[in-house]
């Protein structure tokens, strides 16, 4: 069921960033709309670089403090995959990912994550098992 929905998620994405790369190729032409995808990428992979350090060494500092890095590690999710979408061609998928990115408006996509992960930690959809490895 959930494969279903999620290859219709990809179909309609897929469509709708190639009908975003064609109208503007039509409005400011092939070259200037192939530089814009290229540029986005190269800007948003240098920017995810730079905020996947910052995310990892929040993480690291609470983690020596003895405090649980849980926004430090939604950040790190967040980071990863806006850096993801600004990799893929399009321009639907380099605001999303820009959004991802930016520090001022990552606590949005961070406070959903979080509200759905929470949802499914009180359903029992997502159990926590420790490994051979763990302590207990």
């Amino acid at each position: 069921m959930w494969l279903r929905k999620a290859a219709w998620l990809f179909v309609i994405a897929f469509v709708a960033e190639l009908a975003g790369i064609v109208a503007m190729g039509h409005w400011i032409g092939a070259w200037p709309t192939f530089g814009l995808l290229f540029i986005g990428a190269a800007l948003g992979g240098m920017l995810a670089r730079s905020e996947g350090r910052k995310s990892w060494e929040e993480a690291r500092r609470l983690l020596q403090e003895g405090r649980p890095p849980g926004h430090a590690v939604l950040d790190g999710l967040c980071v990863v995959a806006g850096g993801v979408l600004l990799v893929i061609p399009g321009f639907l998928s380099d605001i999303v990912g820009l959004t991802l990115l930016l520090p001022f408006t990552r606590p949005l996509y961070r406070a959903a994550i979080f509200v759905w992960l929470e949802k499914k930690f009180r359903s029992g959809a997502v159990r926590i098992y420790r490994g051979p490895f763990g302590r207990g």
